[in-house]
């Protein structure tokens, strides 16, 4: 019995610990929410009422010129005003969106004060998802709980910190110029130790894991920096990042910023191959307490062995998955193999799977030397006398 309560008054503790941890991140200002892009405007929800298609031009699949909506706004200073809104088209299938009537958009509303009549343009984004993608996030929390119960209270905690504090530390360091690879080396630290934490709390096993994940990922940022140079990858072959350059940030390393985002993508699956590991050889010492370190090392590399070729598979199914369009036009074209391996963009993709799935080949001896020395060759602990 009290053995349940100490275990009991451990998860209230360290529910509480990440519950506050998030309040903290949530006060935490990024320096960025007041935009000059956005000074004089309000954000806000439309309802599409009417549309007017008679200014978009078609040609084939492609629409340019614009899309006129009448738009009854449902939040915000404007609230229940009825104004004409604007839907620019580009000719980009990725980008273009056409609205239809009864649809919901979020628009930008350029004003001078707060009157109606002062409104001077309303500009429409894009379709409103956010309640869906809440829907969706609420969904996801209901099950986790239903099937894991207090670890998955623990997985949501530990979901909303690696959230935020990518968006409210990572990305305004690397904005405001900080190396982006010691800086991503010390949040992908901190995000190991504080989900592995949610896993086993104050543990030996969350130290052991925590450490073979680390030794995971320093090798993969020391093979990452090497190879990039050595595979001449410049960082503007990531999605959008020449449009930094151009507003505004041209300090920004970019080629830095890709080098730590091949061991921050990998770490992810290092932390998983490390918990199985540290899981295992836990599991070993406490099924046979006498077990000598080696031996709980080699049990350690034998369960990592067989992790290993399932986590590389994933590794390359994860970075290619986004890619499928990609290679579709290559084979479309009939471009030749070694053309499709030697562009810089597809080069760079082999680097991020290889890289990471080298870094993760070396988290299974890693994990399982730390688990073994931490966890094995302890005496017993002895039993209370009845």
């Amino acid at each position: 019995m009290k053995l349940f309560f100490s275990r009991q008054k451990s998860v209230f503790l360290t529910l509480l610990a990440g519950a506050v941890l998030i309040l903290i991140l949530l006060a935490i200002p990024t320096g960025y929410e007041d935009a000059v892009i956005y000074q004089g405007t309000e954000r806000a929800v439309g309802k599409v009422v009417q549309t007017d298609n008679s200014n978009i031009l078609t040609s084939g699949m492609v629409q340019s010129g614009e899309q006129s909506c009448t738009l009854e706004i449902q939040n915000g200073l404007f609230r229940g005003e009825t104004v004409t809104g604007v839907n620019f088209l580009s000719g980009s299938l990725e980008k273009d969106k056409i609205f239809q009537t009864g649809d919901r958009a979020l628009v930008t509303i350029s004003h001078l004060d707060d009157s109606a009549e002062s409104i001077r343009s309303v500009v429409m984004s894009d379709h409103f998802r956010l309640t869906k993608e809440f829907a969706l996030l609420f969904l996801y929390a209901v099950f986790l709980i239903l099937f894991a119960g207090k670890y998955g209270v623990q997985a949501i905690l530990s979901f909303l910190i690696t959230i935020l504090m990518i968006w409210k530390i990572l990305v305004p360091c690397y904005l405001n110029g900080y190396n982006p690879v010691w800086i991503g080396i010390l949040i992908t630290a901190a995000l190991t130790f504080i989900i592995l934490f949610f896993v086993y709390g104050f543990d030996r096993r969350t130290l052991a894991s925590s450490s073979g994940a680390l030794l995971g990922v320093l090798t993969t940022c020391v093979l990452g920096i090497l190879f990039t140079d050595y595979f001449q990858i410049h960082g503007a072959i990531m999605p959008d990042a020449e449009s930094l350059l151009y507003s505004g940030y041209q300090h920004l390393d970019l080629t830095a910023i890709f080098m730590s985002s091949i061991f921050i993508g990998a770490s992810g699956a290092m932390m998983d191959l490390s918990v199985d590991i540290t899981s295992a050889v836990s599991e070993v010492v406490l099924k046979k307490p006498d077990i000598s370190r080696r031996d709980a090392i080699l049990s350690g590399i034998t369960v990592g062995r067989a992790a290993m070729a399932t986590m590389t598979s994933t590794l390359l199914l994860a970075y290619s998955g986004g890619y499928i369009s990609l290679l579709m036009v290559f084979m479309a074209q009939g471009t030749p193999v070694d053309h499709i391996l030697n562009y810089k963009y597809v080069a760079s993709e082999i680097l991020d799977t290889v890289v990471g799935s080298l870094g993760l080949v070396t988290v299974a001896p890693f994990t399982a030397v730390m688990a073994g020395l931490l966890l094995a060759g302890r005496p017993p602990k002895k039993q209370a006398a009845p």
